[in-house]
């Protein structure tokens, strides 16, 4: 299952050897011997690598949960109550940012036995990566309402619209609508649904918007005056300059986000992962439905 899994991650034979550090005549006999044990083809063959067929599509959700199955299984053997061994975590790109530095350090220095990675995207896609056991756990934005997902309140951000330099009300943007652009994160970012929603709720639908790879790229075209964005209001003057942008505050309904941790519902809490929750402010095993943002 593991070589399945494999294969139909990275498309073909030969990156898929890469992958399991083996040899492409390996990954080509235990896929064979996969399939005439199940009697169904689980690839098709093509030129530019494999696909999976209808059957195949069938069996990779199993095969996922057979293999995280499987680690979860040795890592609990091995837990014995002291915080050790891997431990990855998800992040928004603002979390990872603003909030995550200033905890990481004094967990490092507490827990030296724990293997910590800090992974950074957005919810669109960090959420997925839980469900399937390639994050032990992520920081997002709440929201996330899923039936094997368990979350919880962890920090409570003030959002607000950053604008180029000198702007002084969001009144001051909408005079100039025909020359106002969203900068956003890719499409599935939260925060750019909101900031949409901003506009769309002052009447303003269907603004140009211009996508950028990371937040540094997005701040430097706002101080440059290309456009807008929408942050948690404490990264200026916290992670850049009170000078670079302006601040320009929203309603309350507006403005407040609750970042929540998401961990899978049947998924057995690692000594290292009930370490991490205690640091930045989690239980692992509080009631979700009572707990309360800080």
């Amino acid at each position: 299952m593991r070589f399945f899994d494999a294969v139909a991650r990275e498309g073909g034979i030969n990156r898929a050897a890469l992958v399991l550090n083996t040899v492409q005549s390996n990954v080509t006999a235990r896929i064979a011997a996969l399939e005439t044990k199940l009697g169904v083809q689980l690839f098709e063959r093509g030129a530019r690598g494999v696909s999976l067929t209808a059957a195949g599509k069938r069996l990779l959700p199993y095969a996922h949960k057979m293999f995280t199955l499987a680690q979860e299984a040795a890592s609990a053997a091995r837990d014995d109550g002291a915080p050790c061994g891997p431990l990855t975590i998800g992040a928004l790109e603002t979390t990872a940012a603003l909030r995550l530095p200033p905890l990481l350090g004094p967990f490092v220095a507490r827990h030296p036995d724990v293997d910590l990675t800090i992974r950074s995207g957005i919810t669109v896609e960090l959420v997925p990566m839980v469900l399937d056991g390639r994050l032990d756990g992520a920081l997002v934005a709440g929201p996330v309402r899923h039936a094997e997902l368990i979350e919880q309140p962890i920090f409570c951000e003030e959002l607000a619209l950053l604008a180029p330099p000198g702007t002084d009300s969001i009144e001051a943007l909408l005079e100039h609508a025909d020359r106002l652009r969203l900068l956003v994160l890719r499409s599935g970012c939260s925060y750019r649904q909101r900031l949409e929603a901003v506009f769309a709720r002052r009447g303003l639908v269907g603004l140009k918007t211009l996508e950028f790879g990371t937040l540094e790229a997005i701040v430097g075209c706002i101080g440059a005056g290309l456009g807008v964005t929408l942050l948690p209001r404490a990264m200026v003057g916290t992670v850049w300059p009170e000078n670079r942008v302006s601040v320009l505050a929203l309603p309350q309904e507006e403005a407040e986000v609750h970042t929540v941790f998401i961990r899978r519902t049947e998924r057995t809490v690692s000594s290292a992962l009930k370490a991490f929750l205690s640091h930045i402010g989690g239980d692992a095993h509080r009631d979700p439905h009572s707990a309360a943002a800080p």
